[in-house]
């Protein structure tokens, strides 16, 4: 395969709570000439509850969707979830180990070649294809939309299983988002937890946890949080109901980063998907294009300002020529 294809894994919610991330992403990897192939007869890879209970059977799990894209002729994997991502880097490096690998095979009854890999969509989109090309395709610069980038506590760690970019401070998201023509504005709980799949067990953590960081994003005068993982997701856009009736003061959109590419890539409602949002995106649009009007006119103003300082410079370039040339003249019939 191509360095521009790979091996698709949707994950669970991809095909549910997240539809429209799977939307989005879709389109968005196709209009950057990124094939995805889907992985045929894909199974749920136990993110995020297996591994707590049994390991081996949640390596198991991950090392099948790993055989089936084998039988495909796949080698490398793309997935938008970091849970999923999480669940899956971890069963490649645990069968790293002869025995445990055994014990997986022993549920799987096949062994599995050696050679897979598997990225973030997030991470192939800003290492394979570049932030380049995603400006060149931009129709619909997100100029005036006011950004905080939320990355999660698993899209980047732990660092030996995640290689990419920066645990605690990373960058991909912003400057993912600045080449959108977005304003990020600095989020110091980028990577802090919203609380994950705490939400039944322990119910009380989730309004808890994820209220920071939405009252964080609206103290600051976000008009988005950006993520890039469907449980984050579910717990900021789903839950703000909850976490207002504990006191927040704001309403702050949630979409995810493939969605605001649909948008800026010029694509349709379909493909962006805001309609599946639980909080309405039209209020951010409303103040980005508010912003975008004002930064227009502001840079008209800054270039007729220039444009007159220029004329006069000129003009008096000019003067300063035609009297040179007067004295000149009268020094000669002098």
């Amino acid at each position: 395969m191509s360095k521009a294809t790979f091996g698709y894994f949707p994950g669970c919610s991809g095909l549910g709570t997240s539809l429209e991330y799977e939307r989005s992403t879709r389109a968005v990897c196709r209009e950057l000439g990124l094939t995805l192939w889907d992985i045929p007869d894909w199974n749920c890879c136990g993110s995020t509850p297996a591994h707590t209970v049994d390991p081996v059977l949640s390596s198991a799990l991950s090392a099948r969707v790993f055989a089936q894209g084998e039988t495909a002729g796949i080698r490398d994997v793309v997935t938008p979830c970091p849970s999923c991502l999480s669940n899956l880097r971890n069963a490649l490096e645990h069968m790293e180990d002869e025995l445990f690998a055994a014990r997986v095979e022993a549920l799987t009854e096949r062994p599995l070649e050696a050679g897979h890999s598997v990225k973030s969509v997030l991470q192939v989109i800003v290492e394979d294809i570049g932030l380049d090309k995603v400006k060149e395709r931009v129709r619909r610069p997100l100029v005036g939309l006011r950004a905080v980038p939320y990355y999660g506590c698993l899209m980047t760690r732990p660092e030996k299983i995640m290689r990419f970019d920066d645990p605690e401070n990373p960058q991909s998201l912003d400057l993912l988002l600045q080449a959108l023509g977005a304003e990020v504005l600095p989020f110091p709980l980028k990577v802090d937890c919203c609380g994950g799949s705490l939400g039944i067990p322990v119910r009380e953590s989730v309004p808890r946890l994820s209220g920071r960081i939405l009252e964080l994003a609206g103290e600051l005068g976000a008009d988005v949080i950006v993520v890039a993982c469907p449980l984050c997701q579910m717990n900021l856009d789903l839950r703000q109901g909850q976490i207002r009736a504990k006191g927040l003061d704001y309403t702050v959109p949630v979409p995810y980063f493939t969605q605001l590419m649909a948008y800026a890539f010029g694509l349709g409602d379909e493909e962006a998907a805001f309609k599946l949002l639980a909080e309405d995106i039209s209020p951010a649009f409303s103040c980005m294009q508010r912003r975008a009007g004002e930064i227009k006119a502001e840079e008209a103003r800054v270039a007729a300002l220039a444009a007159q300082k220029a004329a006069a410079k000129a003009g008096r370039t000019g003067s300063g020529q035609s009297q040179a040339k007067s004295a000149g003249a009268a020094g000669g019939e002098a």
